[in-house]
C-alpha cells in the first residue's frame, strides 16, 4: 500500500495531535505501519488489538481513505420523551410556580419533575433529564436577578435631564464652575463586637465576633467632586433638610469664592427640594441644583464613592460608639482627600439610557 506525500503527513498529523480522538490516532498508526510493509501481526501487536481488527482498518482505509478511519454516525438510543412532553415542560419553566397552585418561590429541577408527574404528563422522570432538556433550550428558571421597572415616563423631560446630567460629569468646566454630586448614606450602625476583632494570620482570615450591640445609627451627607474627586462629608443623627443645608453652609464656607457657579447634582428625595432648602438656594445663587431622572441613581457619581467607602471601611462594622464612627469617617474623607482621583466617566456612558429613550419617543410619534 502506497501512500502519497499528503496522505502521509495527514496521517501523521494525527497521530500527534493531541486534540485528535485516542481510536482514529490508533488507527493512522496501523495505516502507516501498513504502508511501510510491517507485517499484520506485528501492527497487532503493537496497537494491542488483533490481525482481523487490522485487517479491517486497512480495508476501510484503501476503500474510503484518512475519512474511512473516522466513527461512522450512530443512530444512538431513541428519546424516551416525546416532543409533546418537553414542550409542557418549557411551558412549565416559563411559568411561576404560584400560577400552578405551588407554593414555591422558583422551580427547580427537583420540583418540576414532581409537577410533571403530579400532573400524569409521564410516569417517571429524573431531575437530571429536567435540567438536560432545559439546558438544550437554555431555561434556567431556577435563577432569579433584580430590575425596575420604569415608573417615570421615557418621555422629552427624561431624555432633557440625563443630557443634562451627562453635560455636567463629562463636558469640560469653566474656571468659575465646579460639579458637585450629593446625597445621603443613611443608617451607619457602628455595631460594637462583644469581643475583639482578630487580625488575620497565616492560615487564617481575620475574625469578626458575630455578636454586636447596637449604639443607635449615623447618616451621613456628602458631596463628590466630579473633577477632583475631593470628597466633603458630614454625619449626622437625622436626615432632613436642615442636615442637607448644614452640608451647603459648610460647602459654600469651603470652596473659594472665585468659584461662582457650583452645580449640584442630586436625586428626588424632598431632602433635596423642599421649601427650606428652595429658600436656602434663593438667598445663595451661585450653587445650582440639579436632579438625575426618577430611578437613575447610578448617574450621581457620590453613589460610586459611597460603594468605595463601604466595601474598604464599613464592610466590618466594629466601631466602639457613634463618636468612633463619625470619626472614623470623617478620618476616612481626610485620607480619600489626600490621594483623590475623579472618576473616568465619559458621554458613552449615558448612550445607551438616550438611545433607547430616544427610540420610545420616535415610536410614540
Amino acid at each position: 500500500m502506497k501512500l502519497s506525500l499528503e496522505t502521509r503527513a495527514e496521517l501523521v498529523r494525527l497521530t500527534r495531535r493531541p486534540s485528535v480522538a485516542a481510536g482514529l490516532a490508533r488507527r493512522a498508526r496501523i495505516v502507516l505501519l501498513a504502508a511501510d510493509g510491517v507485517p499484520l501481526s506485528r501492527i497487532a501487536q503493537e496497537s494491542r488489538s488483533d490481525r482481523k481488527t487490522v485487517r479491517t482498518w486497512v480495508d476501510r482505509f484503501r476503500t474510503g481513505g484518512v475519512e474511512g478511519l473516522r466513527d461512522r454516525p450512530r443512530p444512538g438510543r431513541p428519546p424516551l420523551f416525546t416532543l409533546a412532553v418537553v414542550l409542557y415542560l418549557v411551558r412549565l419553566a416559563c411559568d411561576l410556580p404560584d400560577q400552578r397552585g405551588r407554593s414555591l418561590g422558583l422551580w427547580d429541577c427537583t420540583e418540576l419533575a414532581r409537577q410533571l408527574v403530579r400532573d400524569r404528563i409521564v410516569a417517571a422522570i429524573s431531575s437530571q433529564t429536567v435540567q438536560r432538556l432545559l439546558a438544550a433550550r437554555r431555561l434556567k428558571p431556577w435563577r432569579w436577578r433584580y430590575w425596575l421597572h420604569p415608573k417615570g415616563p421615557r418621555d422629552a423631560a427624561f431624555v432633557q435631564r440625563v443630557r443634562e446630567v451627562a453635560d455636567l460629569t463629562t463636558r469640560a468646566l469653566a474656571p468659575d464652575e465646579m460639579v458637585l454630586s450629593v446625597d445621603e448614606m443613611t443608617s451607619l450602625q457602628p455595631r460594637p463586637r462583644t469581643s475583639e476583632t482578630r487580625p488575620a494570620q497565616p492560615g487564617r482570615a481575620v475574625l469578626l465576633e458575630h455578636e454586636y450591640q447596637r449604639k443607635g445609627a449615623r447618616h451621613l451627607f456628602a458631596a463628590f467632586d466630579t473633577r477632583s474627586g475631593r470628597v466633603f462629608g458630614a454625619c449626622f443623627a437625622r436626615k432632613r433638610q436642615v442636615e442637607f443645608i448644614t452640608l451647603l453652609e459648610r460647602l459654600a464656607a469651603q470652596i473659594d469664592t472665585t468659584i461662582t457657579t457650583i452645580h449640584l447634582i442630586g436625586d428626588n428625595v424632598s431632602v433635596h427640594h423642599g421649601k427650606l432648602v428652595q429658600a436656602w438656594l434663593e438667598a445663595h445663587p451661585r450653587f445650582v441644583l440639579h436632579f438625575t431622572p426618577v430611578h437613575c441613581s447610578w448617574m450621581n457619581q457620590v453613589e460610586q464613592w459611597f460603594s468605595i467607602l463601604r466595601r474598604k471601611r464599613l464592610k466590618c462594622p466594629n466601631f466602639a460608639d457613634l463618636t468612633e464612627l463619625t470619626a472614623r469617617i470623617d478620618q476616612f474623607i481626610r485620607q480619600w482627600n489626600e490621594t483623590a482621583q475623579p472618576f473616568n466617566w465619559t458621554a458613552a456612558s449615558f448612550d445607551t439610557v438616550l438611545a433607547k429613550a430616544e427610540a420610545e419617543l420616535a415610536d410614540a410619534a
